[in-house]
């Protein structure tokens, strides 16, 4: 299909995943680039935080479905592997339940084998579970990879095809139970919620393709770090003719006629193109971006409505020494996990004990941490803002909270003495850098707020607006973010999406 004037001028406006996705597939295709980012780096919570000869990754960690990324750089006409090494994780990460560990493993045998021996009889669950998931990703994923911007979606052939595939009611947790019966093996399997700020035990059964992805194609780690994608991403995109402005914040889309014209920049200049791509978060955009009371659909007393994910409270240490016996990724469950989790989406209170997620890259990627020395990173979810928690009078408290919790439960010990260099991002700090709620990993994943009922790839009340990243269709995660940021490059270089 003939590709629309490919000299049209595109104003991207931040250099998150989505965003660098958008940018360097429509600078790749011939279209004059002009990518806005706020920060002096690029990412946003894919970037990296540098400090005392550590490197950091801010947010994402894991990378699943690697394929899809390597679709991105094809795209854009580059072979990723000439700008990124990979390494394929085994396990892929550890669960510590207080009493025993299972190592989760994307080979089918290993992974039996770690379930015969902590639930012995059901381990056959699992060739049922690839079996089944498998025929349901392959009728799903393409509705992910696909506009959801009409109602008419609903009708066409391969929704159709797709819809006696998808699990309306039950929850993730409640779903596993057609092929697991206890309950610490079910929860074994939806720590891939995580990647949706949700509950298990609320996360729709819909997202059981998580699972299943990463039992099929394997987690990833990326030499440097998972900001490296972002940083190669970057620089594909400036090879290809596309213009990067760093430490350029933007303060209004400009609109006129209910079209968009341009932006202003935060010093009062304006920049004027044909088509905007939003990157930002997207209800802190709604309510900061867009005029004042020119939005319908998505005003400030709608947006304020709208369901959230959960925030996280982010621990960054680099520490004396080596720690072999801790896995490249482990998830510290909470002895009372329910109660856990209740406090987090239900109560949005403080829990007397939290489950924590804390990466040990440096056991495979070196370049991490100087030598003799250790990058640790420590994620515990927690609620999101409508909790009204003082995070200034809090924040000491719950640091110490989960550095006992490294002490009781981990191979690292009391590393209080072995702590070279440190860095705190608590909910609050997050809302402060422009995420709505400090909600991490933006709107809810709920029903009503999945596909069409999403915020569209092509903005519905502003012509010429499109939107990437994890608040618009398909959703929140380093692939779907992906899928956003090629969804809005291929409406606007008139592909059939």
């Amino acid at each position: 299909m003939k590709l629309e004037n490919k000299r049209k001028k595109i104003l991207i406006v931040g250099a998150g995943p989505g965003g660098l996705t958008s940018a360097m597939i429509l600078a790749s295709r011939g279209f004059d680039v002009h990518l806005y980012e706020k920060a002096d780096v690029v990412g946003g919570r894919n970037s990296e935080i540098k400090k005392d000869g550590f490197t950091f990754d801010v947010g994402p960690t894991f990378l699943m479905l690697k394929f899809i990324l390597d679709e991105m750089f094809a795209e854009a006409g580059e072979k990723i592997d000439d700008w990124l090494k990979f390494t394929r994780l085994d396990p892929m990460y550890r669960l510590a339940f207080g009493d025993f560990d299972l190592d989760i493993s994307d080979d089918r045998e290993k992974m039996k084998e770690q379930i015969k021996k902590h639930f012995p009889g059901e381990e056959i669950g699992l060739d049922a579970f690839l079996q089944r998931e498998e025929k349901r990703f392959k009728a799903i994923y393409p509705i992910m990879q696909k506009s959801q911007s009409s109602f008419w979606n609903f009708f066409t052939p391969l929704f159709l095809k797709a819809l006696p595939h998808m699990p309306l009611k039950a929850s993730l947790f409640d779903y596993l139970g057609n092929y697991f019966k206890s309950e610490n093996l079910r929860l074994s399997f939806t720590f891939q919620a995580k990647y949706l700020g949700m509950s298990p035990f609320e996360c729709p059964a819909f997202f059981i393709i998580l699972p299943y992805v990463e039992h099929k194609y394997g987690v990833y780690h990326v030499e440097g770090g998972l900001s490296m994608i972002s940083k190669k991403m970057s620089e594909v995109f400036q090879k290809k003719g596309g213009k990067l402005y760093l430490n350029t914040a933007i303060k209004e889309v400009l609109v006129e006629d209910k079209k968009t014209k341009g932006l202003m920049l935060s010093d009062g200049s304006k920049v004027f193109g044909d088509d905007v791509i939003l990157n930002a978060d997207f209800a802190y955009a709604m309510n900061n971006l867009m005029p004042k009371g020119l939005l319908k659909k998505y005003s400030p007393q709608k947006i304020a409505k709208k369901k959230y994910s959960c925030s996280t409270f982010m621990i960054y240490l680099g520490i004396k020494g080596e720690y072999k016996d801790m896995k490249h990724h482990t998830i510290f469950f909470s002895k009372n996990y329910r109660k856990n989790l209740e406090t987090i989406f239900k109560e949005y209170t403080l829990s007397d004990e939290y489950s924590v997620y804390i990466r040990n890259a440096s056991v495979t990627d070196k370049t991490l941490a100087p030598p003799g020395m250790s990058n640790i990173y420590i994620l515990a979810p927690m609620p999101n803002n409508k909790s009204g928690i003082d995070w200034e009078k809090e924040k000491v408290r719950v640091r110490d909270s989960i550095l006992n919790m490294i002490k009781d439960r981990t191979p690292l010990g009391d590393i209080r003495d072995r702590i070279v260099t440190e860095h705190i991002i608590t909910p609050a700090d997050w809302e402060k850098s422009g995420i709505y709620l400090g909600a991490t990993f933006n709107l809810s994943h709920s029903f009503d707020q999945l596909l069409m009922l999403r915020p569209h790839n092509k903005f519905e009340e502003v012509d010429n607006m499109y939107l990437g990243g994890g608040g618009t269709h398909p959703g929140s995660g380093l692939p779907t973010i992906y899928e956003s940021g090629r969804i809005a490059a291929d409406l606007i270089s008139g592909k059939k999406k």
